[in-house]
């Protein structure tokens, strides 16, 4: 066991060489293993790694294995708060969902400026998949994710996004009118989901819909993103999935719709 100085925290110490383990390690660990690795005590090793799955700076996968979550292993990315929940409780619903679809999951959140920041992923297993790195930003107006954020904005400030955003021909797919980009979002709102079709990427697309919290506010999007030519084939499939995870991982929000509640 690694000598811990008078002046430091026994337990500070104990988080931040699991997490440096986690961060070296290019598999997930068993708890056995880490301890062994660390010379922890296994209970107290597995109730340290506890509290960092609750926060979402490591994974648990379904074989119990631990890992470092990717957004904090690249940076930036480190969370807290209503953030770091939302990562945990989303993960396994993502997991699941990418298992059953066999395509990449995404969920996003909406920054302060209407762009589009990705929080978490769970990618396909797939030799030919899509994927994104978790760093930066992602434009909103031809994003399925961005999209249904935008059309669960207040119009104010939807209206100030797409005034400030660059809109621009990403592909030749990406519409650029900004009164059809309008209707596109308001068709996300009456909808209850948004999808962007080789408008962002060439080659790809995606389905993304909202996940509320308690009040029903809309706090984040979960987004299926695969190859254009998987999505023509399963199209219909992929809109109920996500709709129905989505809706999942707001049930465990707190959110309960009303009768009178547009999705």
């Amino acid at each position: 066991m690694n000598r811990i100085e008078d002046s430091e925290v026994k337990s500070a110490v104990r988080i931040l060489e699991i997490l440096e383990l986690l961060a070296r390690s290019s598999k997930p660990l068993r708890l056995k293993t880490i301890v062994m690795e660390l010379g922890y005590p296994k209970s107290s090793t597995f109730n340290l790694l506890a509290t960092l799955v609750s926060r979402a700076y490591v994974i648990r996968d379904e074989a119990e294995a631990y890992r470092i979550h990717e957004a904090f292993r690249n940076g930036p990315g480190w969370s807290s708060g209503r953030d770091a929940q939302l990562i945990a409780t989303a993960q396994p619903i993502m997991d699941a969902l990418r298992d059953s679809e066999g395509e990449t999951v995404f969920l996003g959140a909406r920054r302060s400026d209407g762009r589009i920041r990705l929080l978490a992923k769970s990618v396909s297993h797939q030799a030919v998949r899509f994927d994104s790195d978790l760093t930066g930003s992602d434009p909103a107006f031809c994003t399925a994710m961005g999209r249904v954020l935008l059309a669960h904005w207040s119009p104010e400030k939807t209206s100030a996004y797409l005034c400030k955003e660059r809109i621009v021909q990403i592909t030749e797919r990406t519409v650029i009118d900004r009164i059809q980009i309008r209707r596109i979002i308001e068709r996300a709102r009456i909808d209850g989901y948004a999808i962007s079709d080789e408008e962002a990427a060439e080659g790809g697309s995606g389905v993304a819909a909202p996940v509320r919290d308690a009040s029903g506010e809309v706090i984040a999007a979960l987004d299926i993103a695969t190859m254009s030519s998987r999505f023509a084939a399963c199209r219909n499939r992929m809109i109920e999935a996500v709709i129905r995870n989505a809706d999942e991982l707001s049930y465990r929000f707190g959110y309960r719709p009303q009768a009178t509640d547009k999705q």
